[in-house]
């Protein structure tokens, strides 16, 4: 029985146009997302036979495939809830969401500086990747990362709660090769809904994300 599944969409294909059209949603969720979901599967099959047998060869690679699917797994779930038709704009009090956007503030010195920092670090990130903001437990504070090819370049204990998809696949058929266009595009499809929710779960489950020394 496979561990992980693909989750369904929250809303249709083309339920965010203009900024990303169907055909992109479409490839991106049932074919990109689904291949991480079998790879993440896979791997844990090959891991399981590679025990069994006391086989241990090949278990650099294993882990670090591993590693690639199942946070493209994770990551791809996260974005699809961070985004939505009706979204954009910035996190307010008057909708319900003052304490990310007081969070934002705390941390950044303003929305404005936060989202040039997610902006270029989603933007500038090499080869393929992700720009995200993260809850970092030992700080209390919110950070942005960069995550290359589904990896490094990250906190050990953060969690993300905006992730901006920068690989080619997200954005090539629409915009091409101008990913700063793509990104710069996003913004008026946030989710900020979603992402309050999703800071404060991180913030409540501090103490258990990382043990206090």
């Amino acid at each position: 029985m496979a561990v992980y599944t693909l989750p369904e969409l929250p809303y249709d294909y083309a339920a965010l146009e203009p900024v990303i059209n169907p055909q992109i949603v479409e490839l991106h969720h049932d074919k990109h997302h689904a291949a991480y979901v079998k790879g993440a599967n896979d791997t844990l099959e090959q891991l399981a036979e590679a025990r069994d047998k006391e086989q241990w060869g090949s278990i650099n690679g294993l882990e670090k495939n591993l590693a690639f699917h199942l946070s493209g797994h994770i990551l791809h779930s996260i974005y699809w809830h961070n985004m939505t038709g009706d979204g954009g704009g910035e996190p307010l009090a008057a909708d319900g969401v003052g304490d990310l956007a007081d969070a934002i503030a705390e941390s950044f010195g303003s929305f404005a500086n936060f989202k040039a920092q997610l902006t270029k670090a989603a933007a500038t990130t090499q080869g393929s990747g992700w720009g995200v903001l993260a809850y970092e437990p030992l700080s209390g504070h919110l950070i942005v990362e960069q995550v290359y090819d589904h990896q490094g370049n990250v906190g050990q204990g953060s969690v993300p709660v905006l992730v901006f998809d920068a690989w080619e696949h997200a954005f090539y058929l629409q915009y091409k090769n101008q990913k700063v266009d793509f990104i710069d595009a996003m913004w008026a499809v946030v989710n900020w809904q979603d992402v309050a929710k999703r800071y404060a779960a991180a913030k409540s489950r501090a103490d258990v994300l990382l043990l206090n020394p």
